[in-house]
């Protein structure tokens, strides 16, 4: 790997490398209305990128008489039955992992999903890749006390991964996630999908990651790494 590579890319799952916000829609709208309530679009949208049991919160609220943990469960397991009948991958996100792979560079899943489903996704990678080894490690919902738009989550990836997460890229699909890998100080790339995303002086925006690849990442960071640098020189 060359110093110009990123040190790690970190991936965001749900919205970035699969396209499974639907399916929480489908599965959160199914909960509320077996108790007799209703779940607006405006409402699945405001959880677009945030913690599982911010989520859980939201249902009980909505009238869930069931504990936080097993509004996750539900949930999740819902989410996993329709991503084994169908795996929707965001287009260019698997080219992209395959890039960064050929080139040497690390990369780690950080999702605020809980393990078993992120697990599932990497290994369902794995097998449209024919790569037992795509991530380095996975951070997962159930493993912070923070979740995203606190960077608690990326910030333990990098410390995983030993990189600094200056030097590192993120990608993320929605404000919740792409505000999280910012404060954690990495390189950031907004793909928006369900939601809109508004790029910054810190937060890169590409439209899609077809045609992507990891020449593509490098150059995100070497925007990034000087800015920063000037930051730090006027401060």
């Amino acid at each position: 790997m060359t110093s110009d590579l990123p040190s790690a890319v970190l991936w965001d799952m749900d919205g970035t490398l699969v396209d499974s916000e639907p399916y929480w829609f489908e599965a959160q709208s199914e909960l509320i209305e077996s108790f007799g309530g209703s779940w607006t679009d405006e409402e699945a949208l405001e959880l677009v990128g945030a913690g599982l049991w911010v989520t859980a919160d939201t249902m009980q609220r909505k009238g869930i008489p069931w504990d936080a943990d097993r509004i996750v469960d539900h949930l999740t397991d819902e989410v996993m039955v329709r991503i084994r009948r169908q795996v929707p991958w965001r287009p260019g996100a698997r080219e992209l992992l395959a890039s960064a792979r050929a080139a040497g560079v690390p990369c780690a899943m950080v999702t605020m999903s809980i393990r078993r489903m992120a697990e599932l996704v990497a290994e369902s990678l794995s097998v449209e890749l024919a790569d037992d080894d795509l991530f380095v490690t996975l951070v997962t919902g159930d493993e912070v006390t923070e979740p995203k738009p606190h960077p608690e989550a990326y910030l333990l990836a990098a410390e995983l991964l030993e990189v600094d997460p200056s030097r590192c890229v993120a990608i993320e699909d929605s404000p919740t996630g792409a505000a999280a890998a910012v404060a954690a100080g990495a390189a950031t790339i907004g793909v928006p999908h369900i939601v809109p995303i508004t790029g910054s002086a810190r937060l890169t925006v590409w439209p899609t990651l077809e045609g992507r690849t990891v020449t593509d990442l490098a150059d995100v960071l070497a925007g990034h790494s000087s800015r920063v640098g000037d930051e730090e020189r006027s401060a």
